[in-house]
C-alpha cells in the first residue's frame, strides 16, 4: 500500500504517492495522467521504491492559482516532493510529459539524478512541437465552447479522423479530457503545457553522464518513435528499446514496458548507493 502525503505548494496542495522501499525512482505520469497511470507502467516487487508526484490540477491534486502552467514550475515541485521524501539522489523518469519532467531534473540538478529513465517522450528540446498540436486543438475548443459542445465538434474533425486510422489509443486519451468532471478549468493546463518545452538544449543533452534509456513505440501520434530516437541519439549513451504499440494490444505493450524498465533499473551498479542500508 502507498504511503501518502501532501505537499504545500505555493496555495496548491499536491498529493505524493511512496510506493515500496529500495531503489528511489521518481516516476512521473502524462498529461491527464496520476499514479494510476505510473502504477500500471511500473514494475511491481521487491527492492524498489516508487514516488509519483501528481502535479498541478491531475490526480487528487490542487491546480493552484499560480500561472500558466509550465513544465519547469512542474519540474520544481517534484524536486520539493523529493526533498520533502528525504531523497538526495534517485533516478528520474517519467512518461511522456512526465519524460520532459525527468529530463529537465537531470540537466537542471545532475548533483541529484543518477539515471533517467524516458517512456514515450512528447518532447525532444522545442516548445510547443507539432505533435502535440491534437492536444492544443483539444484545449483551445473546451476553453471556447465548453466541454460538451467541444466534444461534438471534435469529433467531427479532420484530427479525430486521422488519428483514428493512424493512433487510436491517442483519439481515446483525446477524447478522455472532455470527459473528465473538471474538464473545463483542466483544458488551461492542456493549452499552457502543450505550448511549453522542457527548457533544455541539445548542448544540455549532450554532456549528461548518467545511465539513460528512452523507450519509444509506432502508431503513436503524440508520443512519435521518432522523438524516442531523437532523444537517444542526443544523451552520450542512452540505450534506445522499442516495445510493441499500446495501440495494437496494451497487455503486450506494458508487458514489454516493465521488462525493459526492470531489465535497466537492475543492470547499473551505480543504482545501488541509491539503497537505505
Amino acid at each position: 500500500m502507498a504511503r501518502l502525503a501532501t505537499l504545500l505548494r505555493d496555495d496548491a496542495a499536491l498529493q505524493v504517492f511512496d510506493h515500496g522501499d529500495g531503489l528511489a525512482v521518481i516516476f512521473q505520469h502524462g498529461l491527464g495522467g496520476g499514479d494510476v497511470q505510473v502504477a500500471q507502467a511500473f514494475p511491481s516487487g521487491p527492492g524498489l521504491r516508487r514516488i509519483t508526484l501528481e502535479c498541478r490540477g491531475h490526480g487528487a491534486s490542487g491546480l493552484g492559482s499560480r500561472r500558466p502552467f509550465s513544465l519547469s514550475m512542474f519540474a520544481d515541485d517534484v524536486v520539493a516532493a523529493a526533498d520533502q521524501a528525504g531523497l538526495d539522489r534517485f533516478v528520474a523518469a517519467g512518461i511522456s510529459m512526465g519524460a520532459a519532467i525527468a529530463m529537465r531534473l537531470a540537466c537542471r540538478h545532475p548533483d541529484r539524478v543518477a539515471g533517467l529513465l524516458l517512456v514515450r517522450p512528447a518532447w525532444i528540446f522545442d516548445d510547443a512541437p507539432v505533435n502535440l498540436l491534437p492536444i492544443a486543438e483539444v484545449a483551445r475548443l473546451i476553453l471556447d465552447h465548453g466541454p460538451d459542445k467541444a466534444r461534438s465538434i471534435f469529433a467531427q474533425s479532420e484530427t479525430a479522423a486521422r488519428l483514428q486510422r493512424e493512433a487510436p489509443d491517442n483519439l481515446a486519451s483525446l477524447i478522455g479530457y472532455f470527459d473528465r468532471p473538471d474538464a473545463a478549468p483542466f483544458a488551461q493546463v492542456l493549452a499552457d503545457i502543450a505550448a511549453d518545452g522542457p527548457g533544455v538544449s541539445a548542448s544540455d543533452a549532450a554532456v549528461l553522464g548518467i545511465a539513460t534509456l528512452v523507450i519509444g513505440n509506432a502508431m503513436d501520434t503524440v508520443h512519435p518513435l521518432s522523438a524516442a530516437l531523437k532523444l537517444a541519439a542526443a544523451i552520450p549513451g542512452a540505450t534506445f528499446a522499442e516495445i510493441h504499440p499500446k495501440a495494437l494490444d496494451s497487455v503486450r505493450h506494458f508487458a514489454e514496458l516493465q521488462a525493459e524498465i526492470t531489465t535497466f533499473l537492475l543492470t547499473y551498479s551505480n543504482f545501488r548507493s541509491l539503497v537505505p542500508s
